[in-house]
């Protein structure tokens, strides 16, 4: 096992690598700012949720399971849910229920493992059970002389912080140019930001010693990290987006509320995901959901294969050169997998230093990823029986560590592909083979070239040997086609 010192993350605040400090219990606490529900998760989305799963699956393999504590929140208390909600004409609930349902679902096809914890916003806005609430936080700033109450709304004060933009390396002179602040009558200062804001009749509200409202965006992660994690914990983690103006909000309603240097050792920011080459979104034509992927069957695990594809602080192109080549590598994974024996207790199974190494140095899964490879190679052309167990022993604990541990064998991804076919459809490829055997041996070429092309037009692969032919259905598939005449 290696020593857990040996980990190291680039700190955004610092710029520079450090090591990641379990506490004095030895235990190691990660919030990473989940999604707000009120649509399907985009590819983009899922970066920081793969990513940070890989961290995650690191850490516990390093530190132990029962010495890690990860927290990723659910925001379903927000502007845009509430917008979406009035568009669909809908209860807020049910788009904040099914949303979330959708996220989990996407991220479960793209391997993520549940977090120790996933809260809730609307559970921490006011409630006695919890150590800490936004209410509650939101009464001690004020207390201490960092946020004012103004027109029904309480806003931070970002005079009251020095510290203010050190996370994000900004000014605010330069917070002011490049963001949009909202000016209003009530704010001291047009870059104080609201902690909590009044609601009409129709919209989702508390009772607070400032009226019926609801809280702003930013105070909700300071309470649910707070409450789960403590005052201060070991990573912080999320998209680069998020470093200004969300994460730099959260770091200052947090170290002001406890007169801390920080909430957090380290915080870790992924970057952004282009699509070939531009930004992506609903203008562009560009936008891809996860959801939209898995349907066009791009299966989750090359999804998960290209978002792991570069550092993940590098800005990420997501390409169909780049999903084709995902696909190369885990279609060999899979044929690895074939070569596993019905028992492998004997194996010794147990990633090698050379998949542990780059992932403990600032999470580099490209390394990592290629390591990987190596071993499936090997597993694949081994020199002899000793080199090929201790290749598979890396390559099963690798694909685990890495987030594929439910990978499919080819050999089982063919059986469930003929299994889904119904009869009939599989009478009538048969029927087309044994016809183009028929044709061969009148030599009737043409005939039986015409029979292979259909069977070929609708996603169904033929390899002709010595002993016959074999048929697997390709990825493509479509039975609809099988009903072409040749």
């Amino acid at each position: 096992m290696p020593d857990p010192q040996d980990i190291v993350l680039t700190d955004t605040r610092s710029k520079q690598v450090q090591p990641v400090r379990p506490d004095g219990r030895g235990h190691v606490g990660m919030y990473v700012c989940g999604p707000t529900v009120y649509d399907r998760a985009h590819i983009g989305n899922a970066r920081p949720a793969v990513v940070f799963d890989v961290l995650f699956r690191l850490l516990k393999h390093v530190h132990g399971a029962e010495n890690v504590t990860y927290v990723s929140n659910i925001t379903d208390v927000e502007d845009k849910i509430i917008a979406r909600a009035a568009e669909r004409g809908r209860p807020i609930g049910d788009i904040t229920t099914e949303t979330t349902a959708w996220y989990i679902e996407d991220m479960t096809a793209l391997g993520v493992l549940q977090p120790t914890h996933r809260p809730f916003a609307t559970d921490y806005v006011s409630n006695p059970a919890h150590p800490v609430d936004m209410v509650r936080l939101i009464a001690r700033l004020i207390e201490k002389g960092h946020a004012y109450e103004a027109e029904g709304h309480v806003l931070f004060s970002v005079s009251s912080y020095p510290g203010y933009g050190t996370l994000s390396h900004r000014s605010v002179e330069d917070m002011l140019a490049g963001a949009r602040v909202e000016v209003a009558p009530y704010k001291r200062d047009p870059m104080d930001f609201v902690l909590w804001k009044p609601s009409t009749g129709d919209q989702p509200g508390w009772d607070s010693p400032w009226g019926r409202g609801r809280p702003g965006w930013h105070i909700e992660c300071s309470a649910m990290a707070e409450a789960l994690l403590g005052t201060r914990f070991q990573i912080h983690g999320g998209g680069i987006d998020l470093a200004f103006p969300h994460h730099e909000n959260e770091r200052a309603q947090s170290t002001c509320a406890h007169g801390i240097e920080d909430m957090a050792d380290i915080w870790v920011h992924n970057g952004y995901l282009m699509v070939e080459g531009e930004k992506m979104s609903k203008s562009l034509g560009n936008f891809i959901t996860v959801n939209q992927l898995l349907d066009q069957g791009v299966p989750g695990a090359v999804i998960r294969f290209v978002l792991l594809s570069a550092h993940y602080r590098s800005p990420l192109d997501w390409t169909e050169k780049r999903v084709e080549e995902a696909t190369r590598v885990i279609n060999r994974w899979r044929r690895a997998l074939d070569r596993r024996p019905d028992i492998v207790d004997d194996l010794d199974i147990w990633p090698a230093p050379s998949l542990i190494e780059p992932l403990a140095d600032d999470l580099n899964t490209w390394e990592a990823i290629q390591a990987l490879d190596r071993d499936a190679k090997r597993v694949l052309d081994p020199t002899d029986d000793e080199s090929y167990r201790l290749a598979l022993g890396r390559f099963l604990a690798g694909l685990g560590l890495l987030g594929f541990g439910a990978l499919e064998s080819a050999a089982d991804l063919e059986a469930e592909a003929k299994g889904a076919v119904q009869g009939d459809v599989m009478h009538r490829i048969q029927a087309l083979l044994e016809a183009r055997i028929a044709a061969r041996k009148a030599k009737d070429f043409a005939r039986a070239d015409a029979i292979r092309d259909t069977l070929s037009a609708a996603g169904v692969v033929v390899k002709d040997g010595r002993e016959g032919s074999e048929w697997s259905l390709g990825p493509d598939f479509d039975a609809e086609k099988l009903e072409t005449t040749p």
